[in-house]
């Protein structure tokens, strides 16, 4: 009851969080015109729209204009030069009911908000800020409501800088909280670092817990099939159409799924394999929010297969690719892991006679049901491959206790009885230990590979 009761003190609402009430948002995009930082995967307008994606996702929030301005270096404080900036200040002055202004770059320091919020005389937004909120928005679980808090400290930590820099400013030089030999900023610091602290031991008997889980699930021998890709790239809709769970109910938005859920399904050869749903990705999602949701992502490093979707009709499919490749890589995951990737190109049904361009890659659509058999047996062979699982047949006694023991240890796919001598021929799917201990247990059994 004290762990519940600490726990829920730590997801209590968000200091950081903007508000239930409506947002009118003016999106800026800096676009960089040449230089290293400029992408050469991607345009200023594809950039923008995912912006209007992302401020889409959140209830009662509107794109009132989308602007882009060119910039030379989006890091100096005022992000743009002189004259850029005078004109994007006059424009946003003039929007009518504008409460915020979403400068769609990765991160801004705490400084450049205070100046651009005190120039514009509205809120401002980096893409941390707003995927962030999204993140908040669509927190279902403990889990994921604790690794969104986590994500938050940084923040914090940036806005305490800023808030005691303006203190000292006004009353010139730190002052020591009454009698305790602390400065307001070290106070404040230490109670971050506990609570930091607190969210991610809480967070830890939760890993522990899911590695219970694990291993539960390692002693039934059930394949692990980890789902990835770009959000919104059509993830739910694949398992739900691999599994037939009817349950399941994609959302067409950004960062519907937040936790890793499992869901059960059947390979063309009867195996029971295990789908997990992750979070989505996304260009320039910032690190600390990947490393706050580690702890979800960590999961996937478990996985007997990797089977990596993407959204083909989508103009930016190269770049997404890129991004979710990079993302896999930081994981250090096993390289057996990497290198069997599946490659899934989804939604091929907006595409007049699409064929797939890179080597082994799937074309599919989840929403219809086309090419789904071909990938089935594609993540069965891998499966096979990756987890040592035989396929064979075995000639069984029907009076002995074979068939049952079978039944129990292994997927039995056919079995075709000989009644005239009592026996039956079992083809089966079978682990390596349990082949070991079929073995053992039956030594006289005849056994045929298949």
């Amino acid at each position: 009851e004290e762990d519940e009761a600490a726990l829920e003190e730590l997801l209590g609402p968000s200091p950081l969080a903007p508000g239930p009430g409506a947002q009118r948002v003016a999106i800026v995009h800096p676009a960089v015109k040449w230089g290293p930082r400029k992408s050469p995967l991607t345009t200023a307008e594809l950039q923008i729209a995912e912006a209007v994606a992302l401020v889409d996702t959140l209830q009662n929030w509107t794109v009132l204009d989308k602007i882009i301005i060119p910039t030379r270096n989006p890091n100096k404080k005022f992000v743009f030069g002189k004259g850029n900036f005078q004109v994007l200040t006059e424009k946003i002055k003039k929007l009518p009911h504008v409460t915020a202004v979403f400068l769609n770059v990765e991160r801004i320091s705490s400084l450049t908000k205070k100046e651009l919020e005190g120039a514009w005389g509205v809120k401002v937004f980096d893409r941390y800020t707003v995927v962030l909120h999204i993140f908040r928005c669509n927190a279902r679980t403990k889990e994921a409501k604790l690794q969104v808090a986590l994500a938050e400290i940084p923040l914090l930590r940036s806005n305490l800088k800023n808030e005691v820099s303006q203190r000292d400013q006004q009353r010139g030089g730190s002052r020591y909280i009454m009698g305790s030999g602390e400065t307001f900023l070290e106070t404040q610091n230490r109670v971050l670092k506990e609570r930091e602290l607190k969210i991610k031991n809480a967070l830890e008997k939760l890993r522990r817990k899911r590695a219970l889980l694990r291993t539960q699930r390692r002693k039934c021998e059930f394949p692990m099939i980890s789902v990835m890709g770009y959000t919104n790239c059509g993830k739910t809709t694949l398992i739900k159409a691999l599994t037939g769970e009817a349950g399941l109910q994609p959302r067409d938005q950004l960062f519907a799924t937040l936790d890793i859920t499992a869901h059960a399904g059947y390979l063309p050869s009867h195996m029971a394999v295990i789908y997990v749903d992750t979070i989505g990705f996304l260009t320039d999602l910032p690190h600390n929010l990947v490393e706050s949701f580690s702890a979800t992502l960590e999961e996937v490093a478990y996985s007997d297969l990797i089977v990596h979707v993407r959204d083909i009709t989508h103009p930016e499919t190269v770049l997404q690719k890129a991004t979710v490749l990079s993302v896999l890589r930081n994981l250090n995951l096993p390289s057996h892991l990497l290198d069997s990737i599946i490659e899934v190109h989804n939604k091929v049904d907006l595409i007049e006679r699409y064929k797939p361009t890179e080597e082994n890659a799937l074309a599919i659509s989840a929403l219809h049901g086309h090419g789904l058999e071909e990938l089935k047996q594609e993540i069965e062979k891998k499966i096979l491959t990756a987890t040592g699982k035989k396929i064979l047949t075995v000639n069984i006694n029907l009076e002995g206790p074979q068939l049952s023991w079978l039944y129990k240890e292994a997927t039995v796919q056919e079995v075709e009885v000989m009644p005239e001598d009592g026996t039956a021929r079992v083809k089966v799917i079978i682990g390596s230990s349990a082949f070991g201990r079929y073995k053992n247990l039956f030594p006289n059994s005849k056994i045929f590979m298949s």
